[in-house]
């Protein structure tokens, strides 16, 4: 049974009897895995704090053959979303940007693989985490991830001759710079929808289904 020590990222985390949870993450080298936290839903867990979506943490996992759940062991909290989101003001959680870390964690985790490792997948996801912390906006953001998300599995057409000039100077930017320089690139609202619009399209026929987090933003966005 032996013990594995990864960067991480978590995606989600579901309950587990009394005080357990099932938690869903991606390794940088070893693709996505889920495993069990014991006692991670106790006031004095060792977890505390380092399993919320989009939380890049240390973990260390036991995996026991034809096991599906590995055992997790511990999770060191290196960056964490929950602290980057927190309004200067109030000291209270901005809701917006924290919808948008669910919508990114849950799109990573519908395209990661089971024990296939994919670097490219996970450097995005913790990139989000970077571009938050260095305040650039969330729907600059948000597209930007939905492209290189569905460029990097090669789902994005070649052929964008039906997107208006701002959105492929956008996706033109996009290539060039990394989500931390977004705050440096000049797009409308009009762009941006456009852009959402396509990108949702794109999403919903591979996966064949709407995003749940996806319905929370424009249910957010309707009630602003």
């Amino acid at each position: 049974m032996p013990l594995h020590t990864a960067d991480g990222l978590v995606l989600r985390t579901y309950k587990l009897g009394e005080a357990d949870r099932i938690v869903v993450f991606l390794t940088r080298d070893r693709g996505k895995k889920r495993g069990v936290a014991k006692g991670a839903r106790r006031p004095r867990s060792r977890f505390l704090g380092a399993l919320e979506p989009l939380t890049e943490v240390r973990v260390a996992y036991f995996e026991r053959e034809r096991r599906d759940l590995v055992g997790l062991n511990y999770a060191e909290t290196v960056r964490s979303p929950l602290l980057l989101a927190l309004s200067s003001a109030a000291g209270a959680p901005d809701a917006e940007p924290l919808q948008y870390v669910a919508y990114f964690a849950e799109l990573l985790d519908e395209w990661a693989q089971e024990g296939d490792a994919d670097e490219r997948l996970f450097r995005l996801g913790g990139s989000m985490v970077e571009a938050l912390a260095a305040g650039v906006p969330v729907e600059p953001l948000a597209r930007y991830f939905e492209y290189w998300l569905l460029r990097l599995q090669g789902l994005y057409p070649e052929a964008r001759g039906t997107l208006s000039s701002g959105a492929q100077a956008f996706l033109a930017a996009s290539r060039s710079v990394g989500p931390r320089q977004l705050t440096d690139v000049a797009v409308d609202t009009s762009v941006l929808r456009e852009l959402e619009t396509v990108h949702r399209s794109l999403i919903t026929m591979h996966l064949e289904k709407t995003l749940k987090s996806d319905r929370v933003i424009r249910d957010l966005r309707r009630h602003a």
